[in-house]
């Protein structure tokens, strides 16, 4: 691979879609010279997940670039990290990220035989390596080591010396892996700027590192293994992955912090070269994309629709998940999930003096503070054109600012005065530069994005009529959710329409003491 490049094209193509290169001018003087040795390492902590799609196809165009290209499988990193990963399971982890990371790479094409394995224990041990770890140790201040892992090694309010150690280590394996350049995440920044002041006064040469951008998760912020709702595991079901997309931090028009774009641009343009939006004829019909600027465009200026990218988006990710899935099927592989990450034990209660955090991880469904609202006006959204603010009466003193999409699928004229629910006790969310004070709640159909209808109370409601689930009608609501344990997302997954149009949790109906809340004709869907 790579010997019909030129040393620019070569460069190019090392360096598309990265955030930043450090040390480019030493690539350039390698790659006139020979092929390049680049190295990733990922710590075997917890499952990996879609984002490390990105890595991957990145190191499919190493491959192409004609590298020589080494994967660590970083077990003395990941107990190091606050001890992430206990040590009786290291060596169990490293088998699953060996077998998971590598059926990714045969999903999308990439031959293991160019490819170079590593664990880390196997020389991070070694009397050689412990007398330079010893070495460093005698340079690097604590201030730097604290400041090189700030990103990187999970911060907590009494920190352990191990994870002091973790940015060092990571410095010297550029050099017992004998490499030209490390690639990793912009959040490794720090410790690559360490490497390249500490490694001279080792007397070792200071390395190249290349940078991808931090891909945002579902909900917004950095994809992350320990947020269940942030991430899509690889080997999560086809209808969980709907579900998590269909949760996902999708805001039209929006293009900043953005998951789902962010993955069509580091992961599908990169390894299919296009990407297809399907969706209803009379919406446009499908359309190919072959760059990621007009998709990115089209976004922008709202011509595709939300609920359009999140559809196409399943269907590309499930197609590189679907070999992942049935090579884990076997025995043996189900066997090492269920042994490196042993199911937690059942919590039995509360241990003496600990009542709040009980009563944090008590997912009943009367923490919701559900209220009927009369929406007393709507306007269009001062900078998107999608978005809609509502002035909806929850009888308080005030009415509540709502900032939602609903007049794409109901006129502006049939909102008005309407009696709608509203979620209260979400935190309030800014949406394009205006904070939205609550959630206004609506059934939505599977698959179909633009089948979406505001909840019914029963006749009569009042704006401030409290909301229940049968059977929870004496709990008392939280003042405010937090947004860190995702109670309403939890709750929210068992919110479903029956098939007579009643508004159920787990199958208790919805309710206020005149009666059940319904929707008007959408049956077997989904609330949120």
């Amino acid at each position: 691979m790579g010997e019909q490049l030129s040393p620019d094209e070569k460069l190019t193509l090392l360096t598309r879609n990265l955030q930043e290169v450090l040390g480019e001018e030493r690539i350039k003087q390698v790659l006139s010279e020979r092929e390049l040795k680049v190295y990733w390492g990922t710590a075997t902590t917890g499952k990996p997940h879609v984002a490390y799609f990105v890595p991957m196809s990145k190191i499919a165009d190493f491959l192409k670039a004609g590298c020589e290209v080494t994967i660590l499988f970083a077990d003395l990193h990941a107990f190091l990290d606050n001890m992430k990963a206990p040590w009786e399971l290291l060596a169990l982890r490293v088998q699953y990220y060996e077998q998971i990371i590598k059926a990714m790479l045969e999903s999308i094409g990439v031959p293991l035989d160019k490819l170079k394995f590593v664990k880390g224990t196997d020389f991070q041990l070694s009397r050689e390596y412990t007398l330079d770890v010893y070495r460093l140790s005698s340079m690097v201040t604590e201030h730097d080591a604290k400041k090189a892992g700030a990103e990187v090694v999970k911060q907590v309010d009494h920190p352990l010396l191990s994870g002091l150690l973790y940015p060092g280590l990571q410095a010297l394996d550029e050099e017992y892996l004998k490499v030209d350049a490390q690639f990793g995440g912009v959040d490794q920044r720090k410790i690559f700027t360490l490497a390249e002041k500490y490694l001279p006064s080792l007397g070792y040469a200071k390395r190249s590192h290349l940078m991808n951008p931090m891909v945002p998760g579902l909900t917004g912020s950095k994809m992350s293994s320990s947020e269940e709702e942030s991430k899509i595991d690889l080997l999560d079901k086809k209808e969980d992955v709907k579900k998590k997309l269909k949760k996902a931090f999708c805001e039209p028009g929006n293009i900043e912090n953005n998951g789902i774009l962010s993955f069509v641009k580091h992961v599908l343009f990169p390894l299919v070269g296009e990407f297809s939006i399907r969706r209803d004829p009379k919406f446009g019909g499908d359309q190919i994309y072959t760059n990621f600027e007009e998709v990115e465009k089209d976004f922008a200026q709202e011509r595709i629709h939300p609920g359009d990218l999140k559809a196409s988006v399943e269907v590309a990710l499930n197609k590189l998940l679907d070999p992942i899935r049935r090579k884990f099927e076997s025995p043996e592989l189900r066997k090492l999930i269920s042994l490196a990450y042993p199911e937690p034990s059942k919590n039995k209660g509360p241990a003496k003096g600990e009542p709040k955090a009980a009563e944090e991880d008590n997912l009943v469904p009367s923490r919701l503070d559900i209220r009927v609202g009369k929406v007393v006006s709507v306007e269009k959204h001062p900078d998107a054109d999608s978005l809609y603010l509502e002035k909806i009466d929850v009888g308080e003193a005030e009415p509540r600012t709502v900032v939602s999409g609903l007049v794409a699928y109901i006129s502006q004229e049939d909102l008005q005065d309407r009696l709608v629910l509203l979620l209260c006790n979400l935190k309030p969310q800014k949406m394009r530069g205006v904070e939205s004070q609550a959630m206004l709640l609506c059934a939505s159909i599977e698959g179909d994005p633009r089948r979406v209808e505001p909840l019914d109370p029963p006749e009569g409601s009042a704006p401030g009529d409290r909301v229940f689930v049968e059977g929870y009608e004496n709990g008392k609501p939280d003042d405010k959710l937090n947004p860190k344990k995702k109670v309403w997302e939890k709750l929210q997954l068992d919110l479903k329409v029956s098939a007579d149009c009643v508004a159920q949790w787990q199958d208790k109906h919805l309710m206020t003491k005149l009666g059940n809340i319904t929707t008007k004709t959408l049956k077997g869907g989904n609330i949120s």
